[in-house]
């Protein structure tokens, strides 16, 4: 029997990615495709906060935001990020890091138009990451965008996606009195061969 049969099977880590993101969407009660992003700004700080995963492609992380938010300004200024997912229902995790790059041409415009009119709106109102004066000032801003932009707003210049290809990701899977089990997809760069191994709990 091959040492990752069951839940680990193939060769594919965006394969198994994949088929664990569906089964999360089964049984996680929300946002089975939440990650907390980590980025890090010049000074070498880091940051962390949870977004939205919308897309497991071929070779990359898929996920959208404000280009004028922190985590923008960090993301385009690092090249860098990583982030976690983690199924509780399933008591599973996912890991993975590597470079970023923007993703605002067509795809972007996709999905920005599949989402909810009221996202749509909101995204043109708000400045991401900015002091506000009041959610009144907010709220003011939506309904000024509203009538500005009508039912079908198209995709702000300033947001769009990100898209994060890993040079490592990990699947994680909890194990009795901690034992866990542990699989580990490494490469020296976007696109060259994966190398995988087990790792100690």
């Amino acid at each position: 029997m091959n040492d990752r049969d069951g839940i680990f099977a193939g060769d594919d880590p965006f394969e198994i990615a994949r088929r664990w993101l569906a089964e999360a969407e089964a049984s996680e009660v929300n946002d089975p495709n939440a990650m907390a992003l980590a980025t890090v700004d010049p000074q070498g700080l880091p940051n962390a906060r949870m977004v939205l995963m919308k897309e497991i492609e071929a070779g990359a992380f898929v996920f959208y935001t404000n280009y004028e938010s922190a985590k923008a300004g960090e993301l385009d200024s690092a090249g860098k990020a990583a982030f976690v997912m983690h199924w509780k229902s399933l008591r599973r995790q996912l890991r993975a890091r590597g470079t970023i790059t923007r993703e605002d041409g067509p795809q972007a415009d996709a999905y920005y138009a599949s989402r909810s009119l009221q996202s749509r709106l909101g995204a043109w109102a708000s400045r991401q990451s900015r002091p506000l004066k009041s959610r009144a000032t907010l709220m003011a801003e939506v309904a000024k965008v509203t009538a500005a932009k009508g039912p079908k707003p198209p995709r702000p210049p300033f947001w769009g996606g990100y898209r994060l290809t890993p040079v490592e990701i990990e699947f994680w899977a909890d194990g009795a009195f901690r034992l866990h089990d542990r699989f580990v997809w490494r490469r020296a760069a976007p696109g060259s061969k994966w190398e995988i191994e087990r790792l100690n709990p």
